[in-house]
């Protein structure tokens, strides 16, 4: 039987060692990301794949940092035939990479070249694009830039967001993975090396990226806060506090007014001017220290005094 060790942290990883357990593959170990601290009462929380580990009584390792740890020699002398990786989130030491005997192979969301990196799911979708997917490639020491086994194209639906797109490619990759491993293993594949030339990159998000800049276009808007929902959440300023934008629509700019500026009030939200003939309706939001909520209970309570010409973004 094939001997696995699986290298993944967040919730995309889970239903791919799922499907490797039910594959009826042997996973002998499991590498994850340390326990971090979670919420405003900072708990200790275990990763979501150290949890599925547990459930089937598998060893788990947890090294900050897996490069000349105690950990990687630890692994090593698994003597794994394979090792797969699913958003594990650090590039993996030469030594490691060489050690299996059918190499470590990598679950990517994305159709690589396009979007290396921590976050491709977010730029998928705050590029605007109408289709990705799951790439299965040989690891490198060069952030996501190892040969193409197989890929997997995934519609991008005009009202995904971050949330809804991530459930679909994770499941699209536990999928692809199960077709690819009895390929790979019976030595039936041929890796196709990269286009180094075609690459782009999704670097992992940072505050910046997270504010609305008004004055780009209602379409770019659009994209950005659903490229940011569930998780980070875009958000803009408003009377000089955060407020965080969960959901909103397009709709034709009627009105006059500069970027930023509350065009419209209507019963289920309020609509905001950008940069060319699409404004934004805000639809649900989250004030400075509040719960996330509509913006129509938002427009009965404290956002009562809202007025057109009000100005948001500063």
């Amino acid at each position: 039987m094939t001997k696995i060790v699986f290298m993944g942290t967040p919730d995309f990883s889970v239903p791919v060692l799922q499907r490797i357990l039910e594959d009826g593959y042997e996973v002998i170990a499991v590498v994850t990301q340390p326990d971090r601290p979670v919420g405003r009462k900072k708990t200790l929380t275990p990763p979501p794949v150290k949890v599925e580990a547990e459930k089937h009584n598998i060893p788990v390792y947890q090294p900050e940092k897996i490069r000349q740890s105690e950990e990687l020699t630890a692994i090593i002398n698994l003597q794994p035939d394979l090792i797969v990786t699913a958003a594990f989130g650090q590039i993996l030491p030469k030594e490691l990479l060489e050690a299996p005997k059918f190499g470590c192979i990598n679950v990517h969301a994305s159709l690589l070249p396009e979007l290396r990196g921590g976050a491709p799911i977010h730029y998928s979708i705050i590029q605007g694009k109408e289709k990705t997917g799951i790439t299965i490639m040989y690891m490198a020491e060069k952030l996501d830039a190892g040969d193409i086994l197989t890929q997997a194209e995934v519609v991008i639906e005009e009202n995904d967001t971050v949330g809804t797109l991530h459930d679909k490619l994770s499941i699209a990759g536990s999928d692809l993975l199960s077709e690819t491993l009895p390929k790979l293993l019976s030595g039936s594949l041929i890796p196709i090396p990269q286009d180094d030339a075609l690459a782009t990159f999704a670097s992992n998000i940072k505050r910046a990226d997270e504010q609305i800049d008004w004055s780009k276009n209602g379409e770019d808007i659009y994209n950005q806060v659903r490229g940011m929902n569930p998780w980070p959440v875009a958000f803009t300023m408003y009377k000089k506090e955060v407020m965080k934008i969960w959901s909103v629509k397009k709709v034709a700019k009627e009105n006059h007014g500069a970027p930023g500026t509350i065009i419209g009030i209507e019963e289920d939200g309020f609509i905001i001017g950008t940069g060319n003939d699409t404004a934004i309706k805000i639809i649900e939001l989250q004030p400075a220290g509040k719960k996330k909520m509509t913006a129509e209970v938002y427009l009965r309570g404290a956002g009562a005094k809202m007025e057109l010409q009000e100005t948001l973004g500063a």
